[in-house]
């Protein structure tokens, strides 16, 4: 099954790794990772339905103390110190670097979907929505605040998110000048596939509250070039630039040499595309969780933060904003976040 948008999909009639189908027909879920797997899913029976709702006893998480840590604070505030240094050497502007959060499942039988009800009520989203397809090993449940990719016809639009803050008041320079780095990188990766001269900035470095904290959000929107399709979009913008760097070619190199482990789901492509009418919504996968069932010992679940890094970045304030945007999620994923008006908010 799949759930976005208001719409929950059932009735699994194809599984492809292919993208030219979701230029075919049918309504389709799509899960990329970061590191280019592609799952998209034909659903035959697609209807409204109401957000789900929490039930006692349908999830199960890990408890708040068995949660680890693929970079520690001391390894990933070294690696912020690296990252500087590529910047000083002129090799990159900007480049994202994130961690892998895991813990183990108490049982086998947790339902993904439980916790985006969870998620729904606790920390709600825009780009909410669960995949479940255990055969095909992918069990998500995102709340993401990013937009990736929307598509309506022929015109395609990216809303890159950088800069984070509790309050507007937190927001620094470094974080507008970040953002607008990442907006430059976003015109270029659409202009490679968008009519020349198409691409346009409507709205740039604008406040957007969220659960716990603000985002600085731009929009960058463009008109397919003749004969670009689905395909050509994930070759010329995957992974998103907002999850990556600038440029993004050296940032990637940088990531993959400090990061510890695989990113998956976490930063990739996570949504829908309405193949028959031409539209189509991908969040960035970030604030998203997913269970893995391939370790000897049981399912666990993950979940990834991050921070984008530039020369302005103080290394301590980098695992900070980690730790910000991970703290509120991972207390409703185990089960001990308490909803505003109980005292803890």
């Amino acid at each position: 099954m799949a759930r976005f948008g208001g719409l929950l999909a059932t009735d699994l009639r194809d599984v492809t790794s292919d993208p030219e189908a979701l230029g075919s027909a049918g309504w389709w879920a799509v899960v990329a990772d970061f590191e280019g797997r592609l799952v998209c899913a034909r659903f035959g029976d697609v209807r409204p339905a109401a957000p789900p709702a929490p039930e006692p006893g349908r999830w199960r998480g890990p408890a708040p103390e068995e949660w680890t840590t693929s970079l520690d604070r001391e390894a990933y505030i070294a690696g912020v110190r690296r990252i500087r240094e590529h910047i000083a050497a002129g090799e990159v502007y900007q480049a994202n670097l994130c961690r892998v959060l895991s813990a183990p499942l108490p049982h086998d039988t947790c339902d993904i979907d439980a916790l985006t009800a969870l998620l729904a009520r606790g920390n709600p989203a825009p780009y909410a929505g669960t995949v479940r397809l255990p055969a095909h090993g992918v069990e998500v449940a995102t709340a993401s605040p990013e937009l990736y990719l929307r598509r309506t016809g022929r015109t395609v639009e990216s809303g890159p998110i950088k800069g984070t803050g509790r309050t507007a008041e937190d927001l620094l320079e470094k974080d507008h000048a970040e953002n607008v780095m990442i907006v430059d990188l976003v015109r270029n990766d659409l202009g490679r596939v968008c009519a020349t001269g198409s691409v346009t900035v409507p709205e740039l470095c604008a406040v957007e509250p969220h659960p716990g904290l603000v985002h600085l959000v731009s929009t960058v929107r463009g008109e397919l070039a003749d004969g670009a399709g689905w395909p050509e979009l994930f070759a010329a913008t995957f992974p998103p630039g907002s999850v990556t760097g600038a440029p993004k070619a050296s940032a990637l190199r940088i990531i993959e040499a400090l990061e510890t482990a695989p990113r998956g789901p976490y930063c990739g492509g996570i949504g829908w595309v309405d193949a028959d009418r031409g539209t189509g919504e991908l969040a960035v996968g970030i604030r998203t969780f997913w269970i893995d069932r391939t370790g000897p010992r049981g399912p666990v679940l993950r979940f990834g933060t991050g921070a984008g890094i530039t020369w302005g970045s103080d290394p301590e304030r980098e695992w900070d904003e980690t730790e910000l945007k991970a703290s509120r999620l991972l207390a409703i994923a185990s089960g001990v976040h308490q909803p505003l008006g109980s005292g803890r908010g």
